[in-house]
């Protein structure tokens, strides 16, 4: 199994490192690819039924996140709308997008805050190291979304990552 992630808090500013037991190109190709994210991408008991990736500099991720955890209470069924939109990219070094919560139809949501997460892919002995650096527009809203759990949530994706890596080589 991978290791666990580490992560510093400092003022609006979120970053999050792991080593993935995979080469990086193949941990590139499962942040950047409609078949390999809708297999990992959110916490366990979460589905992805809709991803949509244009992966080139100007384009849009588009993904829906839904709880198929009964186990999970209210948050049974609740859908959970994603937008990127990529900014930067440099294959298989590097991906600069702005994420946000949005709706079924892409429209941002304006009252959720946005985040500018800039992700690498570092070759280390036995593996992939992947930082993942999250800014925000103020610190109040980094810790809007942290007291939504956003860190157990991450923490668990990241998991299902590793083991999507483990299951295709």
């Amino acid at each position: 199994m991978t290791n666990p992630i580490i992560s510093k808090v400092e003022d609006k500013t979120l970053t999050l490192e792991r080593i993935f037991k995979a080469p990086r190109e193949l941990v590139f190709q499962a942040f950047t690819q409609a078949e390999h994210l809708k297999h990992w991408w959110g916490p366990r008991g979460w589905s992805m039924p809709v991803c949509h990736v244009d992966f080139r500099v100007g384009g849009v991720w588009h993904y829906c996140m839904k709880c198929e955890a009964k186990s999970q209470g209210d948050f049974y069924g609740m859908e959970s709308w994603g937008k990127g939109v990529y900014s930067e990219i440099q294959a298989p070094e590097k991906i600069v997008y702005t994420d946000y919560f949005s709706d079924a139809d892409g429209n941002i949501a304006e009252t959720m805050p946005a985040t500018i997460c800039t992700l690498t892919f570092l070759e280390v002995e036995g593996g992939t190291k992947v930082i993942n650096v999250s800014e925000y527009a103020e610190a109040e809203s980094l810790k809007q979304v942290l007291d939504m759990g956003m860190l157990q949530g991450i923490t668990e994706t990241w998991d299902r990552l590793g083991e999507h890596l483990e299951s295709v080589q």
